[in-house]
C-alpha cells in the first residue's frame, strides 16, 4: 500500500512534529507539553503529512502571510514551511504531491504569491519558485573598525538616544515599528502576534530552550522608537585574560538611517566585544559603510534567502511599481498550470496595468524566473545571458531590466 498524503488531525500532530524533527536532524522526540503548546497555533487545514503504516514520514505546512513588494504595497502570500521527507521515503514524489495540493489551495484562496526559505537550492525551482531576495552576513573586527571607543550614543546634534529595554517593552513597540519598516522595504513579510511571542520568550514551546537576549531601542528626539536591536553575547576570555567576546545580532530593524547608524555603532562599541556578527542583512545593507574602515566587516555568508512563486500574474505585476515607463508582452510558462499564459504589462509613473493578451511576446520565461525578477533583485539581462529568459524581440531584455530593477535590493529579515 502506497503512503497516504493528507491533512493532519489533532491526535496525529505529535507524530507530525516528530517527522519535522527527523527531517531537520533534530532529536526525534516530542513531549506532550510541546505538542499541546504548539497545536493551538496550527492551522491543521494547511498542515499536511504523509503516513506510511501509521507513521508520519513527511511534513508540510503553510500559513497566511503578507509580502511587501516594490513600491510598498503588500500582497497576500502562501508562506510554506516545515517541509521534510524522512530519509526512508525520499525520491517517491511525496513532496511534489504535498506542494501541488498546497499551491492549488493557495490559488483558490486568492493568494498572489507563495514564499519560502529554501534549505537547499535545487529543490524548489521545479515547483515554480525562484530566489527573489538574498542575504548577507558580515563579521566585524571591532579593533580594526576604527570607531571611537569613547562613543556612548548618538551624536549630540542628533537628539536621539539608545535605551536598553526588556521583552515586554519590545512586544509593545516592536510590531508598530516593524509595520512602518514593511511599508517601505520590499521583501519584508508580516509578523503576527505569535511571532512576537516566540521571539521575545513569552511563549516557549520547549522548556529550557529560551535564552534571554539583550534588547536596545533607538528613540528619536521626540521620544518615538525608530529602531530596535536584539543581540546575544558569548563569554570568551583569551589565554592572556583579555576579553574576546562576540556579539551576535539576532535582529536590527530601523525606520530611519539615523536609527540604523546609531544601533550599529552602539553594538560595535560595547565593552569587551571584539567581534560582531550582523545576522541576516540585505546584500546592499548600509552596515559596512557605516564603519570608518569598511574592510573591518568581512562577508561570512552570501546566499539566496527568500524564494517567490507567482500564483496570479496580473495581480502580482499590478501590485508593484516600476522604474520606467514601458510596454512588455511576457509569455509565462508554468508546467503546473497555475499562472501560465501571455500577458501585456504596461508601466507608467501612475501605476501598472497587466492583462492577458494574444499579442506576440517580447520575452518568454518560466514562472520561476518571473519569481526571481519580481522583487527587483535580479537582472533580466543576466537571466537572458544564462539562457533562462528567451528574448523574442531584440532589446526586450534590456527594457525588462530597466523596468523591473529596484533602487535598493530586496530584504527579508525573517526565517519562516
Amino acid at each position: 500500500m502506497s503512503p497516504e498524503v493528507r491533512t493532519v488531525t489533532a491526535s496525529e500532530f505529535p507524530g507530525w512534529l516528530r517527522a519535522v524533527n527527523t527531517g531537520f536532524l533534530r532529536p526525534p522526540t516530542v513531549t506532550e507539553g510541546e505538542a499541546a503548546s504548539r497545536l493551538p497555533h496550527m492551522d491543521l487545514d494547511r498542515t499536511q503529512g504523509v503516513f506510511d503504516d501509521g507513521r508520519c514520514v513527511a511534513s508540510f505546512r503553510s500559513f497566511a502571510q503578507e509580502l511587501t513588494v516594490v513600491g510598498g504595497a503588500t500582497v497576500p502570500s502562501d508562506a510554506v514551511t516545515n517541509v521534510t521527507v524522512s530519509p526512508t521515503h525520499r525520491r517517491r514524489g511525496l513532496l511534489s504531491r504535498m506542494m501541488a495540493t498546497d499551491l492549488a489551495a493557495a490559488k483558490e484562496r486568492g493568494d498572489v504569491v507563495a514564499t519560502l526559505i529554501a534549505a537547499e537550492y535545487p529543490i524548489y525551482g521545479r515547483y515554480g519558485f525562484g530566489p527573489a531576495a538574498w542575504t548577507t552576513e558580515w563579521e566585524i573586527d571591532i579593533p580594526r573598525a576604527g570607531l571611537d571607543p569613547r562613543w556612548s550614543g548618538p551624536s549630540a546634534t542628533d537628539g536621539g538616544r539608545i535605551d536598553l529595554v526588556d521583552a515586554a517593552d519590545v512586544r509593545k513597540t516592536g510590531p508598530a515599528l516593524h509595520d512602518r519598516l514593511r511599508a517601505r522595504q520590499h521583501g519584508v513579510v508580516s509578523r503576527g502576534d505569535r511571532w512576537w511571542q516566540l521571539n521575545t520568550g513569552e511563549d516557549v514551546p520547549v522548556p529550557g530552550s529560551w535564552t534571554e537576549p539583550f534588547h536596545a531601542v533607538y528613540r528619536n528626539a521626540d521620544g518615538e522608537v525608530d529602531g530596535l536591536l536584539v543581540y546575544r553575547a558569548d563569554d570568551n576570555w583569551g589565554d592572556a585574560k583579555q576579553p574576546l567576546n562576540r556579539a551576535s545580532v539576532l535582529g536590527l530593524i530601523a525606520e530611519t538611517p539615523a536609527a540604523e547608524r546609531a544601533l550599529w555603532h552602539f553594538v560595535c562599541s560595547i565593552d569587551w566585544i571584539t567581534t560582531v556578527r550582523s545576522g541576516h542583512r540585505a546584500p546592499d545593507d548600509l552596515l559596512p559603510l557605516l564603519l570608518p574602515d569598511p574592510r573591518a566587516a568581512r562577508i561570512v555568508t552570501q546566499a539566496d534567502w527568500m524564494w517567490v512563486r507567482v500564483l496570479d500574474v496580473v495581480r502580482a505585476l499590478e501590485a508593484r511599481t516600476y522604474a520606467a515607463p514601458a510596454s512588455l508582452t511576457l509569455d509565462i510558462h508554468d508546467p503546473a498550470g497555475l499562472a501560465g499564459g501571455r500577458f501585456r504589462l504596461d508601466t507608467s509613473p501612475a501605476g501598472a496595468t497587466c492583462a492577458p493578451t494574444t499579442r506576440s511576446a517580447d520575452l518568454a520565461l518560466d514562472v520561476r524566473e518571473l519569481g526571481t525578477l519580481y522583487l527587483g533583485d535580479e537582472s533580466a539581462l543576466r537571466l537572458a545571458a544564462l539562457g533562462r529568459i528567451e528574448e523574442l524581440v531584440p532589446g526586450a531584455a534590456a527594457v525588462a531590466d530597466g523596468v523591473f530593477r529596484a533602487g535598493r535590493r530586496a530584504w527579508c529579515p525573517d526565517v519562516f
